[in-house]
């Protein structure tokens, strides 16, 4: 932890320097109070200032709810006092009527950068976090049953106006089957198959059956009909439940996902692309939903920044709270659709807490972790988000109003845009329908918006490079070395120029090659604004090369031959390969071709750092 001390110190230093101010009591505060509270002050208590910080900028003034924990002189806290001053009124702890930038900007940085180390959670918080999944699908249960029935009617005629041309197509599609093309993705199952494994697959939900035919699925074609014989057919009370597990997120709580079992994922897999594909088509659709690109929220947060017209929310636990029945009304016009989904949607899970495994039966649609979980959370809440524009407005939804407004709404996944004259009911509403809007990540009332990664205040740019992992205390912690180059290049490219020269003399005690390159280089090294050294030029290629190390990554050996190697090539030919094919043409590249993924699969079990000469460039 003494190097995350001396990080924060050289921060708050050189951000005292941009802001003409002193931070000498601060980095004795945070040096006394680490060694009494550990870590945790770094990663929970100072995210946990810097959220009321945020809170404070939105409503315009600093209250006794906020800051709790810290000292005060006058209404603001004497912690970072000297940044604070700059952006409210030391008496009154009312914001100013012109706040300096660089002050919010270091006071983010200074109580943010730690709160989402990937650190793994004490034995208490991963069982809190277990609990917290039962409880929340008891909500979902409860929120279904309370459900009133003018709410469940507006439901159905709004996603009807907004989806009904895409669901149409996709229905067809999936009826017709031609289109339907699965995949295996390179994660982990609940049945604990890896790799090439997921093509000897010998279970089948019989659910499954109907929509997505095991001959057609799990055989290359009907030569092989015999090989049926070795599959069990699994009806829907020996169905393999979805695995609850935990991955770090943050030392307060850990994230909770859903692993599913192999023969689920595999059909999700197959429906999850004509999805995708034919509500991007639509004019209006492929304006308000984002599945693969952020920008265009981070943009509008900008816009609402500037104008204060745009609200950004942020839901919390949303994927856990959308009610399968949420998803049975949105696809009940649908029956392939419906059909489809509704089988290839797993139904049990076990969750393990203090020790004891239990299972439960869902009421949930699916949680993170189902390849349709993203697409259709994004669809059930954009429903909502107009439905509470209907109400606000007092009149019908009509097809001509959700074109005027397809500029000013938009989802992307649990981040919502909407305009701010709408929020008074949209908030209602959304929580209404079982969900629960973050009061700590919402913000329409002043100039701070926040949304896919990015924070602005007043058009600003305020976002902060966040520390994600400990420091490497050698060079056999490949992920720690990788992690730290990363965290010194996006500093320099944030302009802490100081901080940065003490991260070069802490990385060169690790690695002793850290030459100068460019971002694209595969070489980590230092980004600079000098350019590069080559050290010596390429025997052939008669280009540059530098000393350093690289990523090197080792696909496990997990070799597959007969039926499965077939099927696996030939979906390959259907999808995988045709699409990087024609991409690779259009850049007037040679396709490529992975040789050995009949040898090997699955994702990397480590990762290493190799020396080598490369292209600095």
């Amino acid at each position: 932890m003494k190097s995350l001390l001396l990080l924060w110190k050289k921060m708050a230093e050189e951000s005292a320097i941009w802001c003409c101010t002193s931070a000498t009591m601060d980095c004795k505060t945070v040096q006394v109070r680490s060694e009494h509270e550990g870590l945790s002050f770094l990663t929970i208590t100072l995210p946990s200032f810097g959220k009321d910080l945020q809170r404070a900028l939105d409503q315009g003034y600093v209250d006794r709810r906020l800051f709790v924990g810290f000292q005060r002189k006058g209404g603001l806290p004497r912690f970072l006092g000297g940044f604070l001053d700059l952006v409210f009124d030391r008496d009154s702890g009312v914001l100013l009527d012109e706040p300096n930038i660089e002050a919010i900007l270091a006071l983010r940085q200074l109580t943010l950068m730690f709160g989402k180390m990937l650190l793994p959670c004490s034995d208490a918080r991963e069982n809190a976090a277990m609990r917290g999944y039962i409880q929340c699908e008891q909500d979902v249960r409860k929120h279904d049953a309370l459900l009133e029935s003018s709410d469940r009617a507006d439901f159905q005629r709004v996603s009807a106006m907004l989806f009904s041309k895409a669901f149409s197509k996709i229905d067809r599609d999936i009826y017709e089957g031609d289109k339907l093309i699965p995949r295996h993705g390179p994660g982990a199952t609940a049945d604990k198959l890896r790799g090439n494994a997921k093509y000897r697959q010998t279970t089948w939900p019989e659910r499954l059956d109907k929509w997505f035919p095991l001959g057609d699925y799990l055989l290359p074609n009907h030569r092989y009909y015999d090989e049926l014989e070795k599959v069990t057919i699994l009806e829907p009370g020996a169905e393999i439940p979805v695995r609850v597990i935990s991955v770090p997120k943050t030392l307060k709580t850990p994230r909770i996902i859903g692993v599913e079992p192999t023969a689920m994922q595999y059909a999700q897999q197959a429906v999850l692309p004509v999805i995708l594909d034919r509500l991007s088509e639509c004019k209006n659709l492929g304006v308000m939903l984002g599945f693969d690109d952020q920008t265009p929220n981070q943009r509008m947060a900008l816009e609402g920044s500037l104008t204060r017209e745009l609200a950004t929310l942020d839901l919390s636990e949303a994927s856990d709270r959308v009610s399968n029945q949420h998803v049975r009304s949105l696809l009940r016009f649908w029956p392939s659709l419906h059909g489809a989904v509704d089988a290839c949607r797993s139904r049990k899970a076990d969750v393990s807490v203090d020790g004891e495994v239990k299972s439960i039966r869902l009421s949930k649609f699916a949680s993170m972790g189902s390849a349709l979980c993203f697409p259709f959370e994004a669809m059930v809440f954009l429903t909502i988000i107009f439905i509470g524009i209907e109400r606000s407005q007092r009149t019908p939804l009509t097809p001509r109003m959700i074109s005027m407004l397809r500029s000013k709404v938009r989802v992307y996944g649990d981040d919502i845009i909407v305009p701010v004259d709408y929020v008074h009911t949209v908030v209602p509403t959304l929580e209404a329908f079982g969900f629960r809007v973050s009061g700590d990540k919402s913000f329409w009332t002043g100039k701070f918006r926040e949304s896919c990664g990015k924070e602005y205040y007043d058009g600003e740019d305020v976002s902060i490079v966040r520390v994600r992992n400990m420091f490497p205390a050698q060079r056999q912690d490949a992920t720690g070395v990788i992690s730290i180059v990363s965290l010194r290049n996006q500093l320099f490219q944030a302009g802490y120029w100081s901080t940065v020269k003490w991260l070069d003399k802490y990385i060169r005690g690790v690695i002793r090659y850290f030459p100068d390159v460019s971002p694209s280089s595969p070489v980590l090294g230092r980004h600079t604004s000098l350019g590069y050294q080559a050290e010596k030029m390429h025997e052939t290629l008669f280009s540059p090369l530098v000393k350093g190390w690289q990523v090197s990554t080792k696909i496990p050996t997990n070799s597959l031959d007969g039926s499965g190697a077939l099927l696996k090539c030939l979906l390959r030919g259907q999808r995988d390969d045709i699409e990087r094919y024609y991409t690779d043409l259009e850049f007037g590249r040679q396709p490529s071709v992975d040789k050995e993924h009949l040898e090997r699969s699955g994702r990397p079990q480590r990762v290493d750092i190799k020396l080598r000469y490369a292209s600095p460039w």
